[in-house]
């Protein structure tokens, strides 16, 4: 099983949070995620790692980022099924 999730990743944030999820103008929705980490050697996407595992009850080991290493806007591959994703992002407040 595997599902993915985009994500808008905003780093230095006062806290790591997810605030909510974002429709693109195209449909897209992206999930906005803050993180306290800053986007140095990949500590920004280890902490983007590390809190949507928690968020989505999944280990840290089941979330790789796909796409968007250096990015804002990252794609990441969950080792979940997509049900489960997208039951935990119709929860999340829409932005």
């Amino acid at each position: 099983m595997s599902a993915t999730l985009a994500c808008k990743v905003t780093p230095k944030s006062g806290k790591d949070q997810v605030t909510g999820r974002l429709t693109n103008d195209d449909g897209s929705v992206e999930v906005c995620v803050r993180v306290t980490a800053p986007p140095d050697k990949g500590k920004a996407n280890k902490a983007v790692v590390k809190l949507l595992a928690k968020e989505l009850g999944v280990p840290k080991s089941g979330v790789q980022v796909a796409r968007g290493e250096t990015s804002h806007h990252k794609l990441l591959l969950l080792d979940c099924d997509q049900e489960h994703v997208d039951r935990w992002l119709s929860r999340l407040p829409s932005l």
